[in-house]
């Protein structure tokens, strides 16, 4: 069964950085799409940062220059490096990934979200 796995979050005072991580596991065939996404309390799910179709990378206006996204294909996993975080910030994130596993076809997975919160 395939599942992603995010870890790294955590409480951070503002300015600090912190380094998510996003593992997708399970019987893969391939990976189309890998990015990241937040909610804060009481708000949506709103995106974060992506790769485009063309190998370069997108992000919200809200974290351009702060937050890296990367990832490490052959271990099917997804980073996200944030650095300068803010209040603002504070949600939980989740990765999301269009998979297709073994003998089968692509669909569209969520992890189950990890923690990060800035406060002073």
């Amino acid at each position: 069964q395939v599942q992603l796995v995010e870890s790294g979050g955590g409480l951070v005072q503002p300015g600090g950085s912190l380094r998510l991580s996003c593992a997708a596991s399970g019987s893969i065939a391939s990976i189309d799409y890998m990015g990241w996404y937040r909610q804060a309390p009481g708000k949506d799910r709103d995106f974060v940062a992506t790769f485009t179709t063309g190998g370069g990378t997108n992000y919200a206006d809200s974290v351009k220059g702060r937050f890296t996204i990367s990832r490490d294909n052959a271990k099917n996993t997804v980073y996200l490096q944030m650095n300068s975080l803010k209040p603002e910030d504070t949600a939980v994130y989740y990765c999301n990934a269009n998979i297709r596993p073994v003998r089968s076809w692509y669909s569209n997975y969520w992890g189950q979200g990890t923690q990060v919160t800035v406060s002073s």
